[in-house]
């Protein structure tokens, strides 16, 4: 049975950073990609970024270029996105995915506020 868990999220003031975890369990990790959405409220689920299964290639949206890393760490079965120098419009619940099998984790809620 699949278990995708995601931690890491909060509260945090703008211009500030945030890891967010994606621990991975029950199915095979490190030879599929792995990304992260977010969803924030009243609008569409979103892809923020995308990771390849050697993690030697990632894309991410436009929206978040620069700013925000993912990375991954296929010994503890686990996917990150590093938020840096994060905005109001930030705010959302964060989900980590694996494509193949349609995998989806519960969320976690991110809130950038003063």
């Amino acid at each position: 049975q699949a278990h995708i868990v995601e931690s890491g999220g909060g509260l945090v003031q703008p211009g500030g950073s945030l890891r967010l975890s994606c621990a991975v369990s029950g199915i095979y990790f490190s030879g599929f990609n792995m990304e992260w959405y977010r969803q924030a409220p009243g609008k569409e689920r979103e892809l923020v970024a995308t990771i390849t299964p050697g993690g030697d290639t990632t894309n991410y949206a436009d929206s978040v270029k620069g700013r925000f890393t993912i990375y991954r760490d296929n010994t503890k079965n686990t996917v990150y996105l590093e938020m840096n120098s994060v905005k109001p419009e930030d705010t959302a619940v964060y989900y980590c995915y694996r494509p193949t099998g349609a995998y989806w984790g519960q969320g976690t809620q991110v809130t950038v506020s003063p």
